[in-house]
């Protein structure tokens, strides 16, 4: 079983418009709403991908009983904690070739509801086989807060995979998680550095077992102390980018828990991410198309 942590949830609202233009009014030709936030969407995908994903979040208010009804219907097996504050809400307007995103910040979580959720996470670990921990942390969890749940990991012998950015991710690389998944400009950010395998060195010396950095339409860069590998899909993708991450790390769940190496994760990662760009929401992946590329994209070592 894969369990994955969203701290920060979210009801994903999903706004249809062709030919959307900013300071225009338009009218929207659908409108789509479901559990998101990037753990939840990685859970998604790994139940479409027939894998076993169990869901742990904080949940609160109105929005949060919308989120939670959404994953009751979706079947996906989930641990809600509940809190005080409202659960928050992202907005995707979504035309033909991109997305623009408008995300709430969300609740303040206390103290105790955190050590709720850690305690949480604490007592599923045992029946995990990797545990992926995603998105932001919601205001009042301190920055090492990802740090406490990869000691968690590391104390129960389960592999970590940490997607997070800015001092979420710094706070954590000391804790060790298996695999860090920033993109170029979260690289670029946690290290000052432009060359994303300098960058994925650094974070190396600070603690991270390895790291998959997305470099868009450049595809996916590998780097353990073992070595750099280089994957990119064979022709460029456009739609709706909202989750083609949460996909990565999907794949990369998936691999982990198979006992994969990077020629087989990458390919299946950027199949996966490519895939969900031509799906109208995060946590979705056209089908066809994810087989099509998996059979054809290979990964390469070297820098």
């Amino acid at each position: 079983m894969i369990l994955t942590v969203t701290p920060n949830p979210a009801l994903d609202v999903t706004y249809t418009v062709p030919g959307f233009r900013p300071h225009r009014s338009h009218r929207v030709a659908e409108v789509a709403a479901q559990a998101g936030g990037k753990g939840v969407n990685v859970a998604r995908v790994l139940s479409a991908l027939g894998r076993e994903a169990q869901c742990v979040l904080p949940l609160g208010g109105a929005t949060g009983d919308a989120v939670e009804a959404d994953l009751r219907a979706a079947g996906l097996r989930y641990h809600a904690v509940r809190i005080t504050g409202e659960t928050r809400r992202t907005v995707a307007v979504v035309d033909e070739t991109d997305a623009t995103m408008l995300n709430e910040a969300g609740p303040e979580l206390t103290d105790a509801e955190w050590q709720l959720l850690c305690r949480e996470v604490e007592r599923l670990l045992p029946g995990a086989g990797v545990l992926v921990l995603s998105g932001s942390l919601p205001r009042g969890v301190p920055a090492d807060g990802y740090a406490q749940l990869v000691a968690l990991a590391r104390q129960a012998e389960v592999p970590c995979v940490l997607d997070a950015d800015g001092p979420a991710l710094t706070a954590a690389l000391a804790a060790g998680p298996t695999v860090v998944k920033p993109n170029a400009a979260e690289l670029a950010a946690a290290t000052g550095l432009a060359d994303p395998a300098a960058a994925a060195a650094v974070l190396l010396e600070r603690g991270a077992g390895a790291v998959l950095a997305s470099l868009g339409p450049d595809g996916l860069l590998a780097v353990d102390p073992e070595g750099t590998w280089r994957c990119a899909p064979p022709a460029a993708v456009t739609g709706n980018p909202t989750g083609a991450g949460d996909s990565v790390v999907a794949a990369l769940a998936a691999g982990l828990l198979g006992g994969a190496g990077w020629p087989a994760i990458l390919p299946d990662a950027v199949a996966l991410s490519a895939a969900t760009v031509l799906a109208p929401r995060a946590g979705r992946f056209d089908a066809p198309t994810y087989h099509r590329l998996r059979a054809t994209t290979t990964a390469h070592a070297g820098r």
